[in-house]
């Protein structure tokens, strides 16, 4: 019984990390992007940007999922999407969203004085981007990414109100069997994976510390 558990649990933790990962792949270069809309000097994409930003912060996982879902069929007519593109869609732009307010703090926390300097020396923006403070930002935001890496483990459980198939689904799923201990067991599986992140961002820190 034991190993079957386990099996149907590593197949909805398959689920998990699919769109784990398929997430992080397109919400961290989005999320760049977003930052540049958020310091952008052109007034009205810097406001709209923050305005997105804002509404996607400040609402609910959960009902941003429903909407994507639902919202375009109740509202305009359109076919569902797919549950797992609906909900790879959701996250993605919320993590982007998330991750732009970090980069965006990183960015901005380099002194002005590093741009004057590389300016002076010929460097083009992208030259002193490239070369000067991208370094410096991803040592600044690795402690706070590693704690949204962390977030979005967890909130990967959200997509069960759209019966996308994960690691808690399957895990309630022996419920009906009249088994309670298979649910406690997809706790180790969160707890294994986060703890790994945990030890892989905390060396990562450490090799970046000649930053200081």
């Amino acid at each position: 019984m034991f190993w079957d558990v386990t099996l149907t649990l590593l197949e909805g933790f398959g689920g998990t990390m699919k769109l784990f990962v398929l997430t992080l792949i397109f919400a961290l270069p989005l999320g760049l992007i977003i930052s540049f809309g958020s310091m952008s000097r052109f007034t009205p994409l810097r406001w709209l940007t923050q305005t997105v930003v804002w509404i996607v912060r400040g609402s609910p996982l959960l009902l941003q999922i429903l909407i994507v879902y639902y919202g375009p069929g109740l509202m305009f007519g359109l076919p569902l999407l797919p549950r797992f593109t609906a909900a790879l869609l959701t996250f993605v732009i919320n993590y982007a969203c998330y991750f732009s307010e970090i980069y965006r703090g990183g960015i901005q926390s380099i002194p002005r004085g590093q741009y004057e300097a590389g300016e002076v020396l010929g460097m083009t923006r992208s030259q002193i981007f490239f070369k000067v403070t991208l370094l410096q930002v991803i040592k600044r935001i690795v402690p706070p990414m590693g704690n949204e890496f962390i977030t979005l483990v967890k909130d990967t459980a959200l997509v069960r109100v759209i019966a996308v198939y994960e690691i808690i689904w399957m895990g309630e799923s022996f419920i009906k069997k009249g088994l309670i201990w298979p649910l406690f067991y997809t706790g180790v599986f969160y707890l294994v994976f986060n703890g790994l992140l945990t030890i892989l961002f905390g060396r990562l820190e450490k090799k970046l510390d000649y930053f200081r």
